[in-house]
């Protein structure tokens, strides 16, 4: 035996392993057994339901959403009517520009269809004239040298014949255009007419008429103021005034204009006396 055997230790006494362990365990033990209990307590109250009322938007989004399909369905009516009116106005345009150019051709052709008539009655009255001028040469020639010698005499026209062979003078120069009546261009007939309606006297519109309005007189008997036809008297083809001197005044034709010549320029078939 030693001699320190029944020497009492100093030491504390080492705790046994296994005890420490024990408790350690059961003091986990409780303590997870707590943790647990808390943890699970809430979990396991009855759970709380509450009903949220959320406000009803149905009726406001339904009168928009209709306002706005409204609008669209607008929009779309206002662009077709647009288009709409687009393509009828581009039609009505189209149209008014075929129409316009259409009346453009037609006046042109109708104003060239006068052109032509005008150009044909001319030439018409000028081959009269030239025809009868043959034919009259040499039965009125000897007359109207007689018309001039004995007129000569008397070229001085005095009150109303005066009136008129002034009026015819003083259209002297204008233009002759068939169907014209003034003031500027004047057909044979309408220079007559005019003249005699200086002093009041109406005389018919057309050479026919006029060379029948008066007293038959003979080319050897002319006085100032007489009327001067060519062609048969009711149907002649030209007028002029006789202004004293063996000479008259008339609108010929579209070269000469109104112009002053002597009866033997182009003698006359005929005369009546109005004043």
């Amino acid at each position: 035996m030693s001699h320190t055997a029944h020497i009492p230790s100093h030491r504390k006494p080492r705790r046994n392993a296994s005890k420490t362990a024990l408790r350690a365990g059961v003091a986990g033990g409780v303590l997870s057994t707590i943790a647990v209990a808390g943890a699970a307590g809430p979990a396991q109250a009855e759970p709380v339901t509450q009903t949220i009322e959320m406000p009803t938007i149905t009726s406001g989004l339904s009168t928009a959403v209709a306002a706005s399909a409204q609008a669209t369905q607008q929009v779309a009516q206002d662009l077709q009517t647009q288009a709409q009116e687009d393509a009828a106005a581009a039609t009505a345009a189209k149209t008014a520009k075929k129409a316009k150019a259409e009346a453009v051709r037609k006046a042109e052709a109708k104003k060239k269809a006068e052109a032509a008539a005008k150009a044909k009655a001319e030439a018409a009255e000028r081959a009269s004239r030239s025809t009868a001028r043959t034919t009259l040469s040499a039965t009125s020639g000897s007359s109207a040298g007689t018309a001039v010698s004995a007129s000569s005499s008397s070229s001085s026209a005095t009150g109303s014949a005066a009136a008129v062979i002034a009026f015819a003078k003083a259209q002297l120069g204008d233009a002759y255009v068939l169907g014209s009546t003034g003031p500027s261009s004047w057909d044979c007939s309408s220079l007559v007419q005019a003249a005699f309606r200086s002093v009041n006297i109406d005389l018919p519109r057309v050479s026919q008429s006029q060379s029948t309005a008066g007293t038959q007189v003979s080319l050897s008997n002319l006085q100032p103021g007489d009327i001067l036809y060519w062609g048969g008297a009711g149907s002649a083809y030209h007028v002029g005034i006789y202004v004293g001197g063996g000479e008259f005044v008339g609108a010929q034709n579209s070269g000469t204009g109104v112009v002053q010549r002597p009866l033997s320029y182009d003698p006359p078939s005929g005369a009546v006396r109005v004043l």
